[in-house]
């Protein structure tokens, strides 16, 4: 799953021609004809079409295109984790530096200098575009699922009441200032080949309001600040913005797939027309059904298939009954209508919850997760940026200053409204500000869905990039003890224990 309209690694389209190409010398501006049968597929379903069709009639690999699968794997993952440790080392977002890898392999930096070079290295056509794109989305899925898992630890709700205040006014003053700028500034250049006024209104909204539960988390915890107040008031926060991001993002998906392609599913079955009205009450219900389901049910079910003694996934493999949960959950959201990477959210979610699941399997899944497949996801990110064509350094600035402001100041009046201090809620703003891995997955995920445009998603990838360093610079120079001074002066030391 590389965007159909992607100028760096593309997948061949139903006709077997790329969208794109590696070194962009020959179709990097062209975009896919909306009649194409392919690109309306619902994002995650496209890299099993491309994968079966190259299959079909490439099978077996040839050792020549093994060789070029693992090159290209092996530069992602080394130039990746090389990049990510380099940041860490620094006190900087280690995703950063994943994502700077993908800007050295691809057409910013290994492009522009040795074109040649990067087409041999990352084809557009065989099988190395189809590996890639199966890699992307199963990182894309496993980053997900474990973001999922972690929901249940961070929602300590110690300062319920700053957390309240700043997720009411930094999730929905930002929201609705997307919404009202796009009624009085035209953006129908950022539009994608299949956005509409609906998706993009969706995904507007949430870039201005995202915020990045890991990349936040791995800040605090470089700082040694992950068990203040602080850090549970900034997690509370941006557990409850992330799933409404995620709830917002499949619908907007959602709508943009259903809009102009193949109806699949529950909503063909039930005769539901694409971009009707019905069409978008139907995403929403559906998306809201799902999670509350796995709220609610998730943990019950998920116990109750513990126990059963003909579960034999389960007593072969923890690790692999985790993920054929994680699977299910994912092929089910498909079925719904509903875009697969939300399964594996509340999947993960659901299986976090539940007392009866195995912390080694969980610690096993994030270890060859982290190691491989999300270090990848995040380098094609950036291989799929090209910022020395396409990206308006002027319109980023202006983005980047409005999406800050926007957001800063709303987080700023909610905790100043619930009693926090001048500097204390300046913390807050800055922190709640980096929108990180979560806004990335925003951009790759539209980007690809097609709602929006190249330009567009080289903006929302560096506007995640720097306010994730501004984040970590800012937090870096503020002593411990003063990030939260209200509640820390006003918290009663807890009594020590013999």
């Amino acid at each position: 799953m590389i965007h159909n309209g992607c100028r760096t690694v593309s997948l061949p389209d139903a006709a077997g021609e790329p969208f794109g190409r590696a070194c962009g010398r020959h179709i990097r501006h062209r975009e896919p004809a909306p009649d194409q049968v392919y690109a309306h597929r619902p994002v995650s379903m496209r890299v099993h079409q491309v994968s079966a069709e190259w299959g079909a009639s490439h099978m077996p690999l040839s050792a020549l295109d093994v060789t070029h699968v693992l090159l290209a794997l092996a530069a992602l993952m080394i130039i990746a984790h090389s990049l990510g440790t380099l940041f860490a080392r620094f006190r900087q977002p280690r995703v950063i530096g994943e994502i700077a890898a993908g800007l050295v392999l691809g057409p910013t930096v290994l492009g522009h200098l040795a074109p040649s070079a990067e087409a041999r290295l990352f084809p557009a056509a065989g099988a190395t575009p189809a590996v890639l794109g199966a890699v992307y989305q199963l990182g894309l899925l496993l980053l997900l699922f474990c973001s999922g898992t972690e929901i249940r630890s961070a929602l300590r709700w110690g300062e319920s009441g700053t957390v309240g205040w700043v997720f009411a006014t930094g999730m929905v003053v930002p929201f609705l200032a997307g919404l009202g700028l796009l009624q009085v500034v035209d953006f129908h250049a950022a539009w994608g080949p299949r956005g509409n006024t609906a998706s993009f209104l969706f995904v507007f909204a949430i870039a201005m309001a995202v915020t990045s539960i890991p990349v936040i988390s791995k800040i605090m915890h470089d700082l040694g600040i992950l068990d203040t107040a602080f850090a549970r008031i900034v997690l509370g926060v941006a557990v409850a913005e992330d799933v409404v991001l995620y709830v917002v993002l499949a619908v907007a998906v959602g709508l943009a797939q259903g809009s102009q392609g193949v109806v699949f599913g529950l909503p063909g079955m039930l005769s539901i027309s694409p971009g009707s009205p019905a069409d978008l009450v139907y995403h929403v219900l559906a998306t809201l059904a799902v999670l509350a389901a796995a709220l609610a049910f998730g943990p019950r079910i998920y116990r109750a298939a513990e126990r059963w003694r003909l579960n034999l996934i389960r007593k072969a493999s923890p690790v692999a009954y985790q993920l054929v949960i994680m699977l299910g959950a994912t092929l089910l959201c498909l079925f719904m209508g509903v875009e697969g990477f939300f399964g594996a959210f509340v999947a993960g979610i659901a299986v976090g919850a539940a007392p009866e699941v195995s912390p080694e399997a969980l610690r096993s899944i994030k270890s060859f997760s982290f190691a491989f497949f999300v270090p990848v996801y995040f380098a094609i990110v950036g291989l799929q940026l090209d910022l020395l064509r396409g990206f308006s350094v002027g319109f980023f600035m202006l983005f980047l200053v409005l999406a800050c402001a926007v957001k800063a100041g709303s987080v700023y009046i909610g905790a100043r409204l619930a009693g926090e201090t001048n500097a204390s809620s300046w913390n807050l703003a800055v922190a709640l500000n980096a929108r990180g891995g979560p806004g990335i997955v925003v951009a790759s995920v539209t980007y690809a869905a097609g709602i929006i445009g190249q330009s567009f998603y080289s903006v929302l990838v560096m506007l995640a990039i720097v306010t994730s360093l501004l984040a970590g610079s800012w937090l870096a120079q503020v002593p411990k003890e003063r990030l939260l001074e209200r509640a820390a002066n006003a918290a009663a030391p807890e009594p020590r224990r013999s």
